[in-house]
Protein backbone atom coordinates (compact mmCIF):
# COMPACT_ATOMS: atom_id res chain seq x y z
CA UNK A 1 0.00 0.00 0.00
CA UNK A 2 1.37 3.39 -1.01
CA UNK A 3 2.07 5.80 1.83
CA UNK A 4 0.14 9.02 1.85
CA UNK A 5 2.24 12.08 1.11
CA UNK A 6 1.88 15.15 3.29
CA UNK A 7 3.33 18.54 2.31
CA UNK A 8 3.74 20.93 5.25
CA UNK A 9 4.89 24.55 5.21
CA UNK A 10 6.66 25.63 8.41
CA UNK A 11 8.47 28.73 9.62
CA UNK A 12 11.51 29.56 11.69
CA UNK A 13 10.25 32.95 12.88
CA UNK A 14 13.27 34.87 14.19
CA UNK A 15 13.12 38.18 16.00
CA UNK A 16 15.81 40.86 16.20
CA UNK A 17 17.55 39.37 19.25
CA UNK A 18 18.02 36.03 17.45
CA UNK A 19 15.41 34.09 19.41
CA UNK A 20 13.25 31.62 17.49
CA UNK A 21 9.51 31.03 17.96
CA UNK A 22 8.38 27.47 18.66
CA UNK A 23 4.93 26.08 19.42
CA UNK A 24 3.77 23.04 21.36
CA UNK A 25 1.58 20.43 19.69
CA UNK A 26 -1.76 19.69 21.43
CA UNK A 27 -1.71 16.59 23.63
CA UNK A 28 -4.45 15.03 21.49
CA UNK A 29 -2.58 15.49 18.18
CA UNK A 30 -0.16 13.09 16.51
CA UNK A 31 3.12 13.38 18.46
CA UNK A 32 1.25 15.52 20.97
CA UNK A 33 3.23 17.44 23.55
CA UNK A 34 6.28 17.84 21.34
CA UNK A 35 7.49 21.24 20.20
CA UNK A 36 7.57 22.27 16.54
CA UNK A 37 8.07 25.17 14.17
CA UNK A 38 4.69 26.81 13.41
CA UNK A 39 2.96 25.94 10.14
CA UNK A 40 0.58 23.47 8.60
CA UNK A 41 -0.49 21.42 5.60
CA UNK A 42 -0.85 22.94 2.16
CA UNK A 43 -4.39 23.34 0.90
CA UNK A 44 -5.11 22.17 -2.68
CA UNK A 45 -3.36 24.33 -5.29
CA UNK A 46 -1.41 26.33 -2.66
CA UNK A 47 2.31 26.95 -2.97
CA UNK A 48 4.49 26.52 0.09
CA UNK A 49 4.78 30.27 0.58
CA UNK A 50 1.03 30.82 0.19
CA UNK A 51 0.36 28.13 2.79
CA UNK A 52 2.96 29.65 5.10
CA UNK A 53 1.31 33.07 4.99
CA UNK A 54 -2.13 31.61 5.64
CA UNK A 55 -1.03 29.28 8.46
CA UNK A 56 0.95 31.91 10.34
CA UNK A 57 -1.96 34.32 10.13
CA UNK A 58 -4.36 31.67 11.44
CA UNK A 59 -2.06 30.24 14.13
CA UNK A 60 -0.03 33.25 15.27
CA UNK A 61 -1.88 36.36 14.10
CA UNK A 62 1.07 37.71 12.12
CA UNK A 63 1.31 38.83 8.50
CA UNK A 64 4.46 37.82 6.65
CA UNK A 65 6.07 40.58 4.65
CA UNK A 66 8.99 38.55 3.38
CA UNK A 67 10.43 35.08 3.88
CA UNK A 68 13.40 33.11 2.57
CA UNK A 69 13.64 29.35 1.95
CA UNK A 70 15.58 27.63 4.73
CA UNK A 71 15.46 23.86 4.13
CA UNK A 72 13.23 21.14 2.67
CA UNK A 73 13.13 17.95 4.70
CA UNK A 74 11.78 14.59 3.51
CA UNK A 75 10.97 12.17 6.34
CA UNK A 76 9.47 8.70 6.33
CA UNK A 77 7.01 7.65 9.02
CA UNK A 78 5.45 4.15 9.08
CA UNK A 79 2.20 5.44 7.59
CA UNK A 80 3.21 8.54 5.62
CA UNK A 81 5.89 10.52 3.79
CA UNK A 82 6.30 14.06 5.10
CA UNK A 83 7.82 16.97 3.19
CA UNK A 84 8.60 19.88 5.51
CA UNK A 85 8.96 23.04 3.42
CA UNK A 86 10.67 25.35 5.91
CA UNK A 87 11.11 29.11 5.54
CA UNK A 88 13.04 31.67 7.56
CA UNK A 89 10.85 34.63 8.57
CA UNK A 90 12.33 37.82 9.98
CA UNK A 91 10.07 40.45 8.40
CA UNK A 92 6.45 40.37 9.57
CA UNK A 93 3.69 42.53 11.02
CA UNK A 94 2.08 41.84 14.39
CA UNK A 95 3.15 40.18 17.63
CA UNK A 96 2.85 36.37 17.47
CA UNK A 97 0.67 34.56 20.01
CA UNK A 98 -1.13 31.23 20.15
CA UNK A 99 -4.43 32.10 18.44
CA UNK A 100 -5.60 28.49 18.69
CA UNK A 101 -4.69 28.21 22.38
CA UNK A 102 -1.35 26.50 21.72
CA UNK A 103 1.62 27.44 23.93
CA UNK A 104 4.30 29.40 22.04
CA UNK A 105 7.73 30.40 23.27
CA UNK A 106 10.70 32.48 22.12
CA UNK A 107 13.84 30.35 22.55
CA UNK A 108 17.54 31.04 22.05
CA UNK A 109 19.11 28.98 19.28
CA UNK A 110 21.51 27.28 21.70
CA UNK A 111 18.57 26.25 23.89
CA UNK A 112 16.56 24.56 21.11
CA UNK A 113 18.13 21.11 21.72
CA UNK A 114 16.64 21.19 25.25
CA UNK A 115 13.12 20.94 23.79
CA UNK A 116 11.66 17.68 22.47
CA UNK A 117 10.87 17.90 18.73
CA UNK A 118 9.58 15.30 16.26
CA UNK A 119 12.40 13.35 14.59
CA UNK A 120 11.72 15.05 11.25
CA UNK A 121 12.68 18.41 12.77
CA UNK A 122 16.35 17.55 13.46
CA UNK A 123 17.67 18.96 10.13
CA UNK A 124 15.63 22.11 10.76
CA UNK A 125 17.24 22.60 14.16
CA UNK A 126 20.64 22.35 12.49
CA UNK A 127 19.70 24.76 9.72
CA UNK A 128 18.39 27.34 12.20
CA UNK A 129 21.63 27.18 14.19
CA UNK A 130 23.93 27.53 11.16
CA UNK A 131 24.82 30.81 9.42
CA UNK A 132 24.50 31.34 5.66
CA UNK A 133 28.24 31.69 5.08
CA UNK A 134 31.07 29.25 5.76
CA UNK A 135 34.69 30.43 5.56
CA UNK A 136 37.35 27.91 4.58
CA UNK A 137 40.80 29.22 5.42
CA UNK A 138 43.53 29.40 2.77
CA UNK A 139 46.90 27.65 2.90
CA UNK A 140 48.73 30.71 4.24
CA UNK A 141 52.35 30.14 5.33
CA UNK A 142 52.74 33.50 7.08
CA UNK A 143 51.09 33.33 10.51
CA UNK A 144 50.71 37.11 10.83
CA UNK A 145 49.00 37.35 7.43
CA UNK A 146 46.77 34.39 8.36
CA UNK A 147 45.58 36.00 11.58
CA UNK A 148 45.10 39.39 9.91
CA UNK A 149 42.93 38.00 7.10
CA UNK A 150 40.91 35.80 9.42
CA UNK A 151 40.19 38.68 11.77
CA UNK A 152 39.16 40.89 8.84
CA UNK A 153 36.62 38.25 7.75
CA UNK A 154 35.28 37.85 11.29
CA UNK A 155 35.06 41.59 11.90
CA UNK A 156 34.00 43.01 8.53
CA UNK A 157 32.19 40.09 6.84
CA UNK A 158 30.61 38.93 10.11
CA UNK A 159 31.70 35.34 9.45
CA UNK A 160 30.48 33.01 12.20
CA UNK A 161 31.49 29.57 10.91
CA UNK A 162 35.12 28.79 10.07
CA UNK A 163 36.87 25.68 8.78
CA UNK A 164 40.60 25.55 9.51
CA UNK A 165 42.22 23.91 6.50
CA UNK A 166 46.01 23.74 6.76
CA UNK A 167 47.31 20.63 5.00
CA UNK A 168 50.87 21.92 4.62
CA UNK A 169 51.61 22.35 8.33
CA UNK A 170 53.25 19.73 10.54
CA UNK A 171 51.49 18.68 13.76
CA UNK A 172 53.19 21.24 16.00
CA UNK A 173 52.50 24.13 13.63
CA UNK A 174 48.94 22.93 13.05
CA UNK A 175 48.22 22.80 16.78
CA UNK A 176 49.63 26.28 17.30
CA UNK A 177 47.54 27.66 14.45
CA UNK A 178 44.42 25.82 15.61
CA UNK A 179 44.74 27.23 19.13
CA UNK A 180 45.30 30.81 17.95
CA UNK A 181 42.46 30.49 15.43
CA UNK A 182 40.13 29.17 18.11
CA UNK A 183 40.96 32.09 20.40
CA UNK A 184 40.21 34.56 17.61
CA UNK A 185 36.94 32.82 16.71
CA UNK A 186 35.88 32.84 20.37
CA UNK A 187 36.49 36.59 20.53
CA UNK A 188 34.02 37.16 17.69
CA UNK A 189 31.50 34.49 18.66
CA UNK A 190 32.31 32.26 15.68
CA UNK A 191 32.40 28.45 15.58
CA UNK A 192 35.60 26.70 14.48
CA UNK A 193 35.76 23.30 12.77
CA UNK A 194 39.06 21.54 12.19
CA UNK A 195 39.66 19.90 8.80
CA UNK A 196 41.61 17.11 10.44
CA UNK A 197 41.39 13.68 12.01
CA UNK A 198 38.58 13.66 14.60
CA UNK A 199 41.14 12.73 17.26
CA UNK A 200 42.39 16.32 17.08
CA UNK A 201 39.46 17.36 19.28
CA UNK A 202 41.33 15.72 22.17
CA UNK A 203 44.13 18.26 21.66
CA UNK A 204 42.19 21.38 20.60
CA UNK A 205 38.72 22.05 22.02
CA UNK A 206 37.26 23.34 18.75
CA UNK A 207 33.54 23.32 17.98
CA UNK A 208 33.77 20.35 15.64
CA UNK A 209 35.39 18.52 12.74
CA UNK A 210 35.05 18.88 8.98
CA UNK A 211 35.68 15.56 7.23
CA UNK A 212 37.35 15.27 3.85
CA UNK A 213 35.33 13.24 1.35
CA UNK A 214 37.93 10.46 1.53
CA UNK A 215 37.72 10.21 5.34
CA UNK A 216 33.92 10.43 5.19
CA UNK A 217 33.72 7.30 3.04
CA UNK A 218 35.80 5.22 5.49
CA UNK A 219 33.49 5.76 8.48
CA UNK A 220 30.78 3.44 9.76
CA UNK A 221 29.36 5.81 12.38
CA UNK A 222 29.57 9.36 13.66
CA UNK A 223 33.14 9.83 14.94
CA UNK A 224 32.56 12.68 17.43
CA UNK A 225 30.00 13.44 20.17
CA UNK A 226 26.62 14.94 19.34
CA UNK A 227 27.52 18.19 21.12
CA UNK A 228 30.22 18.90 18.51
CA UNK A 229 29.51 19.97 14.93
CA UNK A 230 30.30 17.45 12.19
CA UNK A 231 30.65 18.71 8.62
CA UNK A 232 31.87 16.88 5.52
CA UNK A 233 32.98 17.59 1.96
CA UNK A 234 30.82 15.89 -0.69
CA UNK A 235 30.90 15.84 -4.47
CA UNK A 236 27.93 13.65 -5.41
CA UNK A 237 25.00 11.52 -4.33
CA UNK A 238 27.04 8.64 -2.88
CA UNK A 239 28.87 10.92 -0.47
CA UNK A 240 25.68 12.80 0.43
CA UNK A 241 24.07 9.47 1.34
CA UNK A 242 27.09 8.46 3.41
CA UNK A 243 27.01 11.80 5.24
CA UNK A 244 23.40 11.14 6.20
CA UNK A 245 24.17 7.61 7.35
CA UNK A 246 26.86 8.72 9.80
CA UNK A 247 24.72 11.65 11.00
CA UNK A 248 26.69 14.62 9.72
CA UNK A 249 25.23 17.95 10.81
CA UNK A 250 25.89 19.60 7.43
CA UNK A 251 27.96 19.22 4.26
CA UNK A 252 29.55 21.22 1.50
CA UNK A 253 28.67 20.13 -2.05
CA UNK A 254 31.11 20.99 -4.83
CA UNK A 255 32.18 22.04 -7.37
CA UNK A 256 29.07 23.99 -8.23
CA UNK A 257 30.78 26.32 -10.71
CA UNK A 258 34.29 26.84 -12.18
CA UNK A 259 36.89 28.50 -9.98
CA UNK A 260 40.03 30.48 -10.92
CA UNK A 261 42.19 27.62 -9.61
CA UNK A 262 40.16 24.93 -11.47
CA UNK A 263 38.65 26.67 -14.52
CA UNK A 264 38.27 23.45 -16.54
CA UNK A 265 36.83 21.21 -13.81
CA UNK A 266 33.59 19.35 -14.45
CA UNK A 267 31.00 21.18 -12.37
CA UNK A 268 27.61 20.24 -10.92
CA UNK A 269 25.65 23.28 -12.08
CA UNK A 270 22.62 24.82 -10.40
CA UNK A 271 20.03 22.38 -11.80
CA UNK A 272 21.73 19.19 -10.60
CA UNK A 273 22.79 20.89 -7.38
CA UNK A 274 19.14 21.62 -6.55
CA UNK A 275 18.16 17.99 -7.20
CA UNK A 276 20.93 16.70 -4.93
CA UNK A 277 20.07 19.14 -2.15
CA UNK A 278 16.39 18.12 -2.32
CA UNK A 279 17.20 14.59 -1.19
CA UNK A 280 19.97 15.46 1.28
CA UNK A 281 19.28 14.72 4.92
CA UNK A 282 21.03 17.81 6.28
CA UNK A 283 21.88 21.45 5.46
CA UNK A 284 24.11 21.87 2.39
CA UNK A 285 26.55 24.70 1.64
CA UNK A 286 27.26 25.45 -2.03
CA UNK A 287 31.00 25.43 -2.73
CA UNK A 288 33.03 26.15 -5.85
CA UNK A 289 33.06 29.53 -7.56
CA UNK A 290 30.76 31.02 -4.92
CA UNK A 291 30.76 34.59 -3.64
CA UNK A 292 28.44 36.41 -1.24
CA UNK A 293 26.48 37.55 -4.29
CA UNK A 294 25.41 33.92 -4.83
CA UNK A 295 23.97 33.50 -1.31
CA UNK A 296 20.34 34.27 -2.18
CA UNK A 297 20.49 32.15 -5.33
CA UNK A 298 21.87 29.26 -3.27
CA UNK A 299 19.08 29.64 -0.71
CA UNK A 300 16.56 29.70 -3.53
CA UNK A 301 17.58 26.21 -4.68
CA UNK A 302 17.54 24.76 -1.16
CA UNK A 303 21.09 25.36 0.12
CA UNK A 304 21.94 26.59 3.58
CA UNK A 305 24.17 29.18 1.96
CA UNK A 306 27.62 29.40 0.42
CA UNK A 307 31.10 28.27 1.42
CA UNK A 308 34.17 30.01 0.08
CA UNK A 309 37.87 30.54 0.47
CA UNK A 310 38.57 33.24 -2.08
CA UNK A 311 35.63 35.56 -1.41
CA UNK A 312 36.32 35.88 2.32
CA UNK A 313 40.10 35.40 2.41
CA UNK A 314 41.26 38.73 1.10
CA UNK A 315 43.19 41.82 1.99
CA UNK A 316 41.12 44.98 1.51
CA UNK A 317 43.92 47.37 2.37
Amino acid sequence: MMKRRVHVAAAAVIRDDGRVLIARRPATADQGGLWEFPGGKLAPYETGFEALKRELSEELGIQIRRAQPLIRVHHEYPDKHILLDVWQVRDYDGEPYGREGQPVRWVGVDDLPNYPFPAANLPILRAVALPQEYLITAEEPDEAVFQERLERALREDNIRLVQLRAKTLDDAAYQARAESTLALCRRYGAKLLLNADPAWLERVDADGIHLTSARLMTLKQRPIPANKWLGASTHGDEQLTQAGQIDCDFVTLSPLAPTPSHPDAITIGWHDFQQMVETAAMPVFALGGMTRHHANQARGVGAQGIASIRDFWRDDR
